[in-house]
């Protein structure tokens, strides 16, 4: 593919390296990645319809909390020190669930062009069977860092399925392709690999509109089993207007971080659900018990993309 002019959405835009995205005055005919019919029958869900079909969503449980608990107490020995890793201890072990999450610093005048291609090559990788991946959802930070995209991924089958995965990519022509295009538009980008807390809720497509919050906690090294001791008691706090989605923490990249994921209406809903918890028994404690696990602490509030199955 020779030339800076390239195709997305039918419109076409000029490309450069150190120029902005322009949009050159007629269309032409589409070419590569973007409009290709995909080969491979669809997964069970596409990020351009995300609440198609019924799924059930698991939520808070006290028997999940209670299943947390026994798995702490057991992997303590009697002097207190503990014999196994915050992994098996924190994780669903029931499945092999590993997530991604990236953080993409996008020049301003690109970041809808940016937006477009996403979506297309997420579309494409929902559709196509041979990738064992699968885009949770996809966000422009509203409050926060500005210009910034953050999509979460899920890889259902652990790091096999994410090896399996990145080696079908490091040779898809298509998909190297794109991302020399992607390179263009962006300032910087970062990503970490994440399990799912056990107790917590998985994250599942659905309806909107919400805005989401992502707080992310840094949390001081060797505290994360107190972390999750205290959320275990502290979820159930914040399961009334279904406005957790899910919380995650870190297995490489910056470690010892925690990432709390929650939808809202509004922001004055999200003011008024977050006032609503000060009023529940045992909600100040989990405050009062985890502020001294944390090194710092951020929040982003997110718009989802018009792709994302998280509406």
């Amino acid at each position: 593919m020779q030339g800076p002019n390239r195709p997305y959405h039918g419109v076409w835009y000029q490309l450069t390296e150190g120029q902005g995205c322009t949009p050159l005055p007629s269309p032409q005919n589409t070419c590569g990645l973007v409009g290709q019919t995909p080969v491979h029958a669809p997964k069970s869900y596409s990020p351009s319809s995300p609440a198609s079909g019924p799924r059930k969503t698991r939520r808070f449980s006290e028997n999940a909390v209670r299943a947390w608990f026994r798995s702490a107490r057991s992997s303590v020995q009697n002097n207190g020190v503990r014999k196994d890793a915050d992994s098996n201890l924190l994780s669903k072990q029931e499945t092999s669930n590993l997530y991604k999450i990236q953080f993409h610093n996008v020049k301003p005048e690109c970041l809808e062009v940016y937006n477009n291609l996403e979506a297309e090559v997420q579309k494409r990788l929902h559709q196509d069977e041979d990738y064992p991946c699968e885009v949770i959802g996809s966000w422009n930070t509203w409050y926060g860092e500005q210009d910034q995209a953050v999509h979460l991924w899920r890889d259902r089958g652990g790091y096999p399925a994410l090896t399996e995965c990145l080696n079908k990519l490091n040779v898809n022509k298509e998909y190297l392709e794109f991302r020399r295009e992607r390179a263009k538009m962006l300032i910087s980008r970062r990503n970490q690999l994440l399990l799912e807390f056990s107790f917590w809720n998985e994250p599942l497509p659905r309806p909107g509109p919400n805005i989401y919050e992502m707080r992310s906690y840094a949390l001081k090294p060797g505290t994360m089993i107190e972390w999750g001791n205290q959320w275990a008691r502290a979820i159930k706090h914040r399961q009334e207007n279904n406005e957790a989605v899910g919380g995650f923490f870190s297995q490489i990249g910056n470690l010892y971080v925690v990432h709390h994921l929650w939808a809202y209406e509004s922001l004055q809903s999200r003011d008024e659900t977050r006032k609503s918890a000060w009023r529940k028994e045992g909600w100040d404690a989990n405050v009062y018990d985890t502020v001294p696990l944390i090194r710092s602490m951020e929040s982003r509030i997110m718009i989802p993309t018009s792709s994302s199955p998280l509406q």
